[in-house]
């Protein structure tokens, strides 16, 4: 399986890349037993901290300040809740002993720590041990972050000698470059700015063992980072935080050798690469509206801090972001949420380090707040730590009504009402993601997510897991799992690896009109090489819902799937030749066919026989999937949904 890998990777590089890989691995042979250790990155000074963050979280309102009061608890207690699972609960006596930096929460596995070099641990293929992303998770020290509010907030002691003791015990059982805690650069921009968080929040009332103890761990991961930048295909949501970590860090520390040249450089990529992963309709360009929030807040912090400093960022990095929260303003319900697309591993940059349901609408409304603009868009009711930092407003806007066409990001959204019913279609007409290796992308071209009333109706089936998936991950990001067209049950793009696809389906928006009597049509050619086949996609408004038409161009009487994911709280059977669409025993809509085929609903069961949704990182719910089968007619297939009077 690891020889495998390493082939499809090599495929999916330019000539350019595969000199920059041997090279960068001839570092890494040669750094082994030089750059080791803690003494060596041990550097005297002041408390490392990132100006705006303490004078915001002073004017967090009452409600806020509950809100962080009840996380910091929670941590303190010994409890750590992320990615579907909840840790063992610490014993309150000895919360941080060394292997608790090492356990896998799932399997209770100890993954390799001190006694390893970094880069010689195989997480990418390891399945015993379970997923590595269980363990960076923890690392991430990101737990901390609630905690040192309450503490600079109320002084709290206990919250005081927590962080302490929680830090001391990973600079021990950590040392530079030795163990799971030093192989992935984004892992360690998370947990640098986690420490630079703490430190803002709450550094003044720490030992200067422990400011010690941050500062070395701090320069060890600027080392780090500058040696071993994510490039080429790698160079996605990874070397955005990479660089705001490194941008931080040089603020923080500026008595760091070269940490002006580095933050004049980070200040630079930090421009680039917004507009390279923000596109100008704002979409983020990893498709999934939550890789585009992480994207967004790890800029929003570098440009919160640079304000502060009194060097704010371009205006253009400013205009992204807001362009951005104005795109999740059209996908977001009146509470928040947002539907899935793609990936979503849950990743945050400042967080009360509990689960979020609305982090991307979250995230927008910080922007809002720190850029002094009227919201774009609903705010989620939960408070988050971001919220204080950022000044996010205790309203949000209102959901935008119409049809809207992102047409860089590859979207088109349709917010109306019918038969006293809200109804909001996103019509995919993407690419299949970013950059050569498309990481987080899903064979979902053409595929709609439909909510009703803001409750989600057609689903995108989420993520479930990644490195431990196996056939999993394959399934929960295939086109047989998405609200789309597959001919006879083939991906549209090819899967090379679980952040890997070889062959890329290429969307094509054909025209989009508004109005009363809206239309859009696309397609794509993910199935011409294999099929001689394109599949054409038309959705058009009726007067009680909307219509989809399926057309495969090209080799005639070819036999498809057409595919409706329901999510869990619905249900459905067929009637008459129709499919009842219910929730709750109500029958909220029905679907029709107009052409014959064999219609098959059915939830769970093995993987490809009936629906599974994921409704976060490493849960999976069983979950009616609806599906026609039969030989497309020249003419295509038409379904319409059609709505209940409300």
């Amino acid at each position: 399986m690891s020889f495998a890998w390493y082939i499809n990777r090599l495929r999916a590089m330019s000539p350019a890349e595969i000199v920059h890989r041997f090279g960068e691995k001839a570092k890494k042979t040669r750094a082994r037993g030089r750059l080791e250790g803690a003494k060596r990155y041990v550097l005297p000074g002041p408390v490392p901290m990132l100006p705006g963050l303490a004078k915001n979280l002073a004017a967090a309102s009452q409600p806020l300040r509950q809100e962080i009061a009840d996380a910091a608890r929670f941590i303190l207690s010994g409890h750590f809740e992320a990615l579907g699972v909840a840790w063992p609960r610490r014993d309150i006596s000895n919360q941080f002993p060394p292997e608790v930096w090492r356990l896998d929460p799932v399997t209770g596995g100890l993954w390799p720590g001190a006694d390893k070099y970094c880069f010689d641990i195989p997480y990418r293929h390891e399945r015993k041990l379970g997923d590595i992303k269980y363990v960076w998770e923890f690392n991430r020290l990101q737990f901390l972050q609630p905690v040192a509010a309450h503490a600079g907030l109320t002084g709290d002691r206990e919250a005081l000698a927590f962080i302490e003791a929680a830090i001391s015990s990973w600079y021990h059982a950590n040392p530079p470059f030795r163990g799971l805690g030093w192989n992935s650069g984004i892992e360690l921009a998370l947990r640098a700015i986690s420490l630079l968080v703490v430190a803002s929040l709450c550094g003044a009332s720490l030992s200067a063992a422990c400011t010690a103890q941050i500062r070395a761990i701090l320069h060890a991961h600027q080392v780090w980072m500058s040696r071993y930048p994510s490039r080429f295909s790698s160079a996605n949501n990874h070397l955005v935080a990479e660089i705001a970590g490194e941008f931080l860090i040089a603020r923080a520390m500026p008595e760091l050798p070269q940490a002006k040249r580095l933050g004049d450089k980070m200040r630079r990529l930090l421009t680039q690469e917004v507009s390279k992963q923000i596109l100008g309709d704002g979409v983020g360009a990893e498709q999934s509206p939550t890789y585009g929030a992480f994207t967004a807040e790890f800029v929003l912090l570098c440009s919160l801090v640079a304000k502060a400093s009194g060097q704010p960022l371009c205006a253009t990095i400013d205009a992204r972001l807001m362009q951005f929260a104005e795109y999740i303003a059209w996908l977001s319900n009146a509470e928040g949420r947002v539907p899935g697309i793609c990936d979503d591993d849950e990743g945050r940059v400042v967080t009360l380090a509990r689960h979020e349901p609305a982090y991307a609408a979250s995230v927008s409304a910080a922007i809002a707040g720190h850029l002094g603009k009227p919201p774009a868009g609903p705010r989620p009711p939960e408070y988050d730590l971001r919220d204080a930092l950022f000044g996010s407003a205790d309203t949000g806007g209102s959901v935008p009504l119409g049809l809207r066409t992102f047409a860089d990001g590859g979207y088109t959204v349709v917010r109306e009402t019918k038969r006293g019913h809200e109804l909001d279609i996103v019509f995919d007409h993407a690419p299949l993601g970013y950059l050569s290796i498309a990481a987080h992308g899903h064979a979902d071209a053409l595929s709609v997510i439909v909510s009703i009333d803001g409750t989600p109706l057609f689903v995108d089936p989420g993520t479930y897991l990644y490195h431990s998936g196996g056939k999993w991950r394959d399934w929960f990001r295939g086109t047989r799992a998405h609200n789309t067209l597959n001919i006879d049950g083939a991906d549209q793009s090819t899967m090379s690896g679980a952040f890997n696809w070889s062959h890329k389906a290429i969307a094509t928006l054909e025209s989009a009109s508004g109005g009363e009597n809206w239309n859009i049509v696309a397609s794509h050619d993910g199935y011409r090489k294999r099929f001689g086949a394109d599949h054409r996609r038309t959705l058009s408004s009726t007067q009680d819902g909307f219509a989809i038409r399926d057309e495969v161009t090209g080799t005639p009487n070819l036999e498809a799937e057409i595919v409706f994911q329901l999510a869990p709280e619905w249900d459905a059977q067929v009637k008459d030749g129709a499919v009842l669409i219910s929730r709750g025993g109500e029958t909220i809509a029905t679907l029709f066919f107009k052409e014959p085929g064999d219609i098959a609903i059915k939830a769970g069961g093995d993987i490809g026989e009936g629906g599974w949704y994921s409704p976060a990182f490493g849960k999976k719910l069983e979950a009616t999937r609806i599906s026609w089968r039969g030989v497309v007619p020249p003419d295509g297939v038409t379904c319409a949904l059609s709505l209940a009077h409300a």
